[in-house]
């Protein structure tokens, strides 16, 4: 497994729409691991393809590390069926490091989608789950979490980016694997 690069704002394939895949090869399967492990690295809890340059119809969530949360997913061609109820959240993306905003998303949603075998399966989502299927999902047709933002707040927002972006020249922020940083292995690297 690979931790890849991540794309962030103004890198174009953000904004373009993802391809459905056709069928699970060996390769998708090799991407899907890479992005846990990039979005395990990156401390995040959903990745989708273009976050990593990729234009497959893909996204990988785990929203574990809260309590009331589930386990790791993939999702290959992921389409939401019904929404329900409405929340509004802090939401933040692991493309646009350090900003922040709260968007209104449903409250629950059921999606259908392929797993990483092949096979159809249906996932429901409430609470965080819920927000991050629809902010996963949403990035696979090259929509962000800005585009919900006022006016004024994703001006904010951008301003804020402004700040950052020049850490980014080349529009994506490389991750460092979690056991190395600070020059430590993890236990289990042994």
């Amino acid at each position: 497994m690979s931790v890849l690069d991540i794309h962030v704002l103004g890198s174009p394939v953000l904004r373009q729409e993802t391809t459905p895949v056709s069928g699970v090869t060996d390769d998708l399967r090799r991407l899907i691991d890479d992005m846990f492990e990039t979005m395990y690295a990156a401390r995040g809890i959903g990745l989708a393809a273009p976050q990593v340059g990729r234009r497959e119809r893909v996204t990988v969530i785990d929203v574990s590390r809260d309590k009331s949360a589930g386990q790791p997913i993939a999702l290959i061609n992921p389409e939401i069926v019904l929404e329900e109820g409405s929340a509004r959240g802090e939401e933040g993306c692991l493309s646009i490091p350090e900003v922040f905003g709260d968007v209104d998303r449903a409250a629950r949603v059921i999606v259908h989608a392929i797993d990483r075998d092949d096979q159809p399966f249906e996932i429901e989502g409430a609470d965080l789950l819920s927000r991050c299927l629809q902010h996963e999902i949403d990035h696979l047709h090259g929509k962000l979490f800005i585009d919900y933002l006022s006016i004024l707040k994703r001006r904010a927002a951008l301003a804020k980016w402004d700040e950052q972006k020049v850490k980014y020249p080349a529009l994506t922020r490389a991750v460092v694997p979690v056991s190395v940083i600070a020059g430590r292995r993890d236990p289990e690297e042994t």
